[in-house]
């Protein structure tokens, strides 16, 4: 060696630090075999007590899978750094990510061996109890009228809604016990618009429908619980020639006009042909997904604002809403002239420019605009369901419905969060929890003073959902709680995973299907994301990096909360389907009118999360439609804007012995177009109730002494750093007689100390169910944690 340093110093001193390197790199591999091998000998031996290790098992396959994928990236190093340049928070570091992700990899598989190690020999020791896993039977769900049943027992499904494009259903690489096994059409496909399934590709002009792509609806096979999911993204040539307008009013994912003739008549010819192909089959268990994230901005300086010809609208739409305006003004075109401040000479001569000036909002122009709006966006599917339901009557359906179209101010976007919930045969959404600050923002995100994440999007629209349609199953058909288009974080806490699962869960979600699994078995990225990437695909450019397709402690997280869930499956139902004692008046007449209607009423739902309630909410369906005895109190805050008939339908509430507090006499004052109402509410039979302070923390104080929710007379007390409360709990009577069952999720950035206690001061047994270990009645709780426990009295 020396002889050949002096004659080649370089060559030498190269080939050597590649060798450390290698054996450096060798090391992480060697560490995860041999703890690979340590599990395998506490599985059998645990299977010798008679102990399941479902749990462990998962661990298992995840740690032999990302070993594989670490090889991957590391042997295809330019292809794992074009990946990451995709995403442009990680562009500029893409060819340092790419070289530090085999190994980011290896780590985290030894992390989740670690814990896997322990825990199993915790159980054989006797150190820890826990209820064995509840193995989903994914050929055999029961889907009933509000749950899922396996094997007789409530469950909870997890998969990933965009599985690797390529693989068959058949894979069980790709669809089993760990990752999930929900089947759906499509998941072989691979152009952006023709090759989806129900869409109007498969119809050709002549009327005859393609059989390839009818095809890959038919040829599903008819053993696993799916979904179908109606593609809206585009039309084929020959209907642009035929209607030229067929564009105009699209939106980013319909890509037609909706109230376009040629477009009813083929979309009631596709899905009629789809429902009838796939009637019955179990590929549509959980129902059809009637669009993808459907909306239809129509306000100035929006994101959608010129995009392709979003915003714009079609001769049949403005004739359509001519003949709106008519019904609604009792074909008085001076009235609508007077309020309007027009001059029009009758209604067919009425004209709108779209998109609106949002300097309009509050005035009675834009009222009716966004009411129509919504209308016919929720004529629109309802046309889809009955067309679909003309050839398969039992057909469930839902849409894929934004969360954040609910809880944000915006409101020209044409999606009646309410009507449509209502409307489906299941609750469906698209609805997102996020760890981080998205990283486009140029200042910290509000919710950072007080949470370590954000979560009031989902909580808020959830419990409007379910207030809505209590007894539906509820499906998240692309959960955004691992990753979103702003925010991702390589290295994501597992304890994040945990809480984020368990709080979407709580409030009510029986199905989720994460964005996205994009690894084939040989750990290649799937066939959409080789080569050059199709930007045309905004949900898929750049989701790739950073994803969870690249962390194997999230993979494994997501599936072993499921576990946790499932294991716990009766009691997590009665936990979150307790009675909503306090309704908070929702009016979509103020959203409309108001610039920072849902700022405002999210902060007051946010000022009750956490005083152990079951937040519900009532708006004047839900008045006119539930029984009144399923909550106390209606609480009105800052809503000047409501129609005469929400107006009426509170009145009557009150006539017939209910109860409102409501904040002040401006609420309430104002119907739709912005004009006085002269008429207040009365107390009738009921009880009408004004703060004497007029101050939010008076109003909220004085909403709590009027709920009935002291079960049992326990009590959760927090103190932590912040003195912000961030602990969210609830407290069911154990169903099974054991005394009182409480989950807490801390929310909050810091360590919460917690206190349990019993208004008739008895002791208190405390127990973590999903350990077996006892607590004491005061105890601490870190950031993003979560607990179940059982709690007994003393004698």
């Amino acid at each position: 060696m020396s002889r050949l340093f002096i004659k080649y110093p370089l060559l030498i001193l190269l080939v050597c630090f590649f060798t450390n390197c290698n054996q450096e790199e060798n090391s992480y591999k060697k560490d995860a075999l041999y703890k690979i091998e340590v599990l395998q000998g506490l599985i059998q031996k645990a299977q010798n007590k008679s102990l399941d290790v479902t749990r462990e098992e998962t661990t298992l396959w995840f740690a032999k899978e990302f070993l594989k994928f670490a090889n991957w990236d590391e042997t295809n190093r330019d292809a794992v750094e074009k990946l990451f340049g995709y995403y442009q928070k990680y562009e500029e570091d893409k060819v340092k990510l790419a070289n530090e992700l085999p190994d980011f990899e290896r780590k985290k598989v030894i992390e989740i061996l670690d814990v896997a190690i322990k825990n199993l020999k915790d159980l054989i020791d006797d150190n820890i109890t826990r209820r064995a896993a509840q193995k989903i039977d994914w050929q055999n769900i029961e889907v009933e009228d509000n749950i899922l049943t396996n094997n007789g027992r409530p469950v909870f499904l997890h998969d990933y809604f965009s599985k690797t494009v390529g693989a068959p259903l058949t894979d069980n690489n790709v669809y089993n016990d760990h990752l999930g096994a929900i089947y759906h059409t499509g998941s072989h496909l691979y152009e952006v618009n023709q090759d989806r399934p129900s869409n109007p590709y498969m119809l050709n002009e002549d009327g005859t429908f393609d059989k390839k792509l009818l095809s890959y609806i038919t040829e599903v096979p008819d053993t696993n619980i799916g979904f179908l999911l109606l593609w809206n993204m585009g039309v084929p040539d020959w209907m642009k020639k035929k209607e030229p307008e067929i564009g105009k009013g699209r939106s980013l994912f319909t890509g037609f006009d909706i109230d376009n003739p040629l477009v009813r008549d083929v979309w009631s010819k596709v899905i009629k042909k789809t429902g009838e192909v796939t009637k019955d089959k179990k590929v549509t268990q959980l129902g059809y997904i009637l669009s993808n994230e459907p909306h239809w901005f129509s306000e100035k300086g929006h994101w959608t604002y010129n995009f392709l010809e979003m915003n714009s609208i079609s001769s049949h739409t403005l004739n359509k809403f001519r003949v709106w305006l008519s019904k609604k003004y009792d074909n008085e075109i001076d009235t609508l002239n007077k309020n309007w401040q027009s001059n029009f000479k009758d209604f067919d001569g009425i004209d709108i420019e779209i998109p609106m000036d949002k300097a309009k909002r509050g005035t009675p122009i834009w009222y009716d605009w966004c009411r129509y709006n919504m209308d016919r966006g929720t004529e629109w599917f309802t046309f889809l369901q009955n067309e679909l339901r003309s050839v398969n009557p039992d057909a469930d359906t839902h849409i894929k419905i934004m969360a954040k179209l609910f809880v944000d101010d915006y409101r020209s976007h044409g999606v009646d969060y309410e009507a449509l919930t209502e409307l489906t045969s299941m609750i469906g959404d698209d609805a997102k929890i996020t760890g981080g600050r998205n990283y486009r923002s140029q200042k910290p995100e509000k919710w950072e003073e007080n949470y370590a994440f954000y979560w009031n999007e989902l909580a808020h629209s959830y419990d409007f959902q379910e207030s809505v349609s209590p007894q539906k199953i509820h499906i998240n058909s692309e959960g955004h709680f691992l990753s979103t288009s702003g925010w991702r974080e390589l290295d994501t806490p597992v304890d994040y995973v945990r809480s984020s699962f368990w709080l979407a869960t709580l409030h009510g979600m029986d199905v989720s299907l994460s964005w996205f699994w994009a690894r084939d078995p040989d750990g290649s990225p799937e066939d959409r994301l080789e080569g050059e990437l199709n930007f045309f695909d905004p949900a898929l450019a750049g989701s790739y990096a950073g994803s969870v397709n690249m962390q194997p402690h999230v993979v494994n997280e997501v599936s072993q909360v499921m576990y946790d869930l499932n294991s716990f499956s009766e009691e997590i139902l009665a936990l979150r389907d307790q009675r909503r004692p306090l309704r908070l008046f929702h009016s979509e007449t103020s959203a409309i009118n108001k610039k920072y209607h849902m700022t405002e009423h999210s902060e007051l739902y946010e000022s009750l999360y956490f005083e152990g309630l079951t937040l519900g909410f009532a708006t004047e369906k839900i008045i006119q439609k539930q029984d009144h005895s399923n909550w106390d109190v209606i609480a009105i805050y800052k809503t000047e804007y409501v129609t005469d008939s929400e107006f009426l339908a509170l009145q009557s509430y009150l006539d017939q012995g209910g109860t409102i507090i409501i904040d002040s006499t401006n609420s309430l004052s104002k119907n739709e177009y912005g004009q006085i109402r002269e008429d207040r509410l009365t107390s009738g039979n009921g009880n009408l109730i004004y703060p004497k302070a007029s101050n939010p923390n008076a109003f909220k104080e004085l909403v709590l002494s009027s709920v009935t929710n002291n079960i049992s007379n326990i009590k959760l007390k927090e103190n932590n750093s912040s003195g912000h409360k961030s602990c969210t709990w609830r407290i069911i009577e154990d169903p099974k007689g054991k005394g009182y069952i409480m989950t807490i999720i801390n929310l909050g950035k810091t360590t919460a100390d917690l206190k349990i206690s019993c208004n008739d001061s008895r002791e208190l047994r405390v127990t973590n169910m999903l350990n077996g270990i006892e607590l004491e009645s005061s105890f601490k709780l870190e950031s993003k944690g979560v607990l179940l426990i059982n709690i007994s009295k003393g004698i």
